[in-house]
């Protein structure tokens, strides 16, 4: 039986298939692309959205159901049920990092939500919890980790790996054989040459071509 309070917050659709329902976490601008790739992919129906912030009462029309600490009662609830984190990440990968390991810890499914319009090479490997957005492309061989976004246009070629919960932002292109760390950040346009290793725990911003590897933990602006 779903909670009442819960139940009034729900967007007006049947809920005869649990299985495919999916919470969102996180509420604010990354979430609403998020919104949009889900939807036209008809296979899972937003249940709602967490925010920790509570600001507005629904997004794009689908309820914030509260904070983070209803998840565990939401899960009973539902029983069966995804979740993706919508959580954006530029400076720290912290709490998209938090919220992945809560979602797995309250049993949630974590899938990895691809746009209809991306291109996936068959040949590469993507961790759960993943999504590639708008014309994205993965091609084959390449290695993605798990709670990563690899953002509209986002280029990852051949034997590029990618570790787990990093953000490939919009147009940013990583070329073959190219590495980087988990928890890095690398930003719009910026272009890795082929073969270098961008480390754990970095932040590379927008626009720049890098021609060597980089350490962990580094900044580059």
């Amino acid at each position: 039986m779903i909670d009442i309070e819960i139940k009034k917050k729900l967007k007006g659709a049947d809920n005869d298939s649990w299985n495919k329902n999916i919470i969102l976490i996180g509420g604010g601008g990354h979430a609403k692309s998020c919104i949009e790739i889900i939807e036209s992919l008809d296979e899972f129906k937003i249940y709602g959205l967490i925010d920790n912030s509570i600001k507005n009462e629904s997004i794009l029309g689908y309820p914030i159901l509260g904070s983070d600490e209803q998840l565990q009662k939401i899960k009973n609830e539902l029983g069966t049920a995804s979740a993706l984190i919508t959580v954006g990440h530029i400076k720290t990968t912290t709490l998209r990092k938090e919220l992945f390991q809560k979602i797995r810890k309250f049993g949630f499914d974590t899938p990895l939500i691809s746009s209809k319009s991306a291109y996936v090479s068959k040949h590469s490997k993507v961790g759960s919890g993943t999504i590639i957005m708008n014309s994205s492309i993965i091609n084959a061989d390449a290695v993605i980790g798990e709670n990563c976004i690899l953002n509209n246009k986002s280029l990852i070629e051949h034997d590029a790996v990618i570790g787990n919960h990093c953000h490939i932002a919009t147009g940013a292109i990583i070329n073959g054989g190219a590495t980087v760390g988990k928890n890095s950040f690398i930003g719009s346009g910026t272009v890795l040459k082929q073969g270098i290793t961008i480390g754990s725990n970095c932040l590379i911003s927008a626009g720049l071509f890098i021609n060597h590897d980089v350490p962990d933990g580094k900044i580059i602006a």
